[in-house]
């Protein structure tokens, strides 16, 4: 049974920053100048051939003197992107208006503070403990982000962190639609929060899935995936009418779907089936038609069967003049902050701030068809997309489509 239409949510701020560019002038210029962020990894300590999007322009400055117990690289990347395009001042309105236990945080996550972890594992002390510069428990766990984030923004609401991998920060969207319908909240900051990590590569470089190269989504000679790393965040509020709903941005969160392959561990279904299922929620609750999306983020990791699956997706639902875009070219896969940040770009586009290519991709795998190949644009292009659709696609089949647009009457 599909659900019903819901309510639209409106989206009075969001940012993000990743390797491609910090808060969204930045990014939206990364877009069109088709300006990939993904550099040779450089790390001593972590000796792998592959590339990478890494933040260099993370600020080495430590956290403010209230916040510095929780000071390590994924805070500071959240701290950084918290503090772009007035988006800690649009949550502190609402904080302010609703109080701040009337507005909620969920952040999705793939490795959370794993980094400090590892570092700490590293540097063993005699009896086989944690040396006094890391016995700090409270990042030592997979809520340390969320926990550092309602800090930093002083809310009192519910906080969750939602660990579905690639998935995570798309979710997060759904769980903050589901919050504000059922009167939980008044608000909610959605985030996606990720640091590269030793976890992260050389887990991936296990599963023989990481690219030596960088990354060439739906490309015949793809190699695998370039891990990347990224913050990023948007307010949720309901579309209530009252005219201090109205909002600068125009846009709205119009559906959303869920759903799991069940098919294999780390494998999605081949068909996409599961990711059809989320697609087609995801449409029912928007009241539209997949004819109706004229801008795709695909999930499009380069990875061989997730790049398959999908292809077979969109060439079977969308229409043949949909401009369908890779941007893990751009940014690097972000892995839990991956759904947050292509929902950003999509709010870009639908902004009017240019479509995205597909960075690095030189043309689309032959066995993909020709419908395919007219779908998925290389280059980037100028425009306003309508009703924009961003893929999460996570590991082992956990799907996620999120579904944008404009406020009624907002022009094409």
């Amino acid at each position: 049974m599909k659900p019903g239409r819901m309510q639209a949510v409106v989206l009075p701020a969001f940012t993000a920053s990743c390797a491609a560019g910090v808060g969204l002038q930045a990014l939206a210029v990364a877009v069109a100048e088709q300006r990939s962020g993904l550099r040779p990894l450089a790390d001593p300590a972590t000796p792998l051939a592959t590339w990478v999007g890494r933040v260099d322009a993370l600020v080495q400055a430590p956290l403010p003197p209230a916040l510095q117990a929780w000071d390590c690289r994924p805070t500071r990347l959240a701290w950084q992107a918290l503090q772009q395009d007035g988006f800690a001042e649009a949550v502190a309105a609402a904080r302010a208006r609703w109080g701040a236990a009337r507005v909620g945080l969920v952040l999705g996550t793939s490795a959370s503070t794993i980094g400090d972890s590892e570092a700490a594992y590293r540097h063993l002390d005699a009896d086989g403990g944690f040396p006094a510069g890391h016995r700090n428990p409270r990042l030592h766990t997979p809520h340390a982000l969320a926990a550092f984030v309602q800090q930093a923004l002083a809310l009192e609401g519910p906080a969750v962190t939602v660990s579905t991998a690639c998935s995570s920060s798309a979710k997060a969207f759904a769980s903050g639609e589901r919050w504000l319908r059922s009167g939980v909240v008044d608000a909610v900051v959605v985030a996606g929060v990720e640091a590269l990590s030793a976890s992260l590569l050389y887990g991936f470089r296990a599963l023989g899935l990481m690219s030596d190269a960088p990354c060439r989504p739906f490309d015949a000679r793809r190699q695998g995936i370039s891990i990347g790393e990224a913050a990023g965040f948007a307010l949720l509020q309901r579309a209530a009418g009252d005219p201090a709903d109205a909002t600068a941005t125009g846009l709205r969160l119009l559906g959303y779907g869920e759903s799991n392959d069940a098919h294999h561990m780390s494998t999605p279904h081949p068909q996409g089936l599961g990711a059809e299922a989320a697609l087609d929620d995801a449409l029912a609750r928007a009241g539209l038609q997949a004819a109706d999306v004229d801008h795709v983020n695909l999930h499009g990791t380069a990875s061989a069967a997730n790049d398959d699956a999908e292809a077979a997706l969109v060439a079977r639902r969308y229409g043949p003049e949909v401009h369908a875009a890779a941007t893990k070219g751009l940014t690097g896969h972000t892995m839990g902050a991956a759904g947050i940040v292509e929902a950003v770009l999509c709010l870009l586009a639908l902004q009017g701030r240019g479509l995205p290519g597909s960075a690095h991709t030189q043309a689309a795998d032959p066995a993909f068809g020709p419908r395919f190949a007219r779908q998925l644009r290389l280059q980037p292009a100028p425009g306003r997309a309508r009703v924009a659709a961003s893929h999460s696609f996570g590991f082992g089949g956990n799907n996620c489509v999120l579904l944008f647009g404009g406020a009624p009457g907002m022009s094409a």
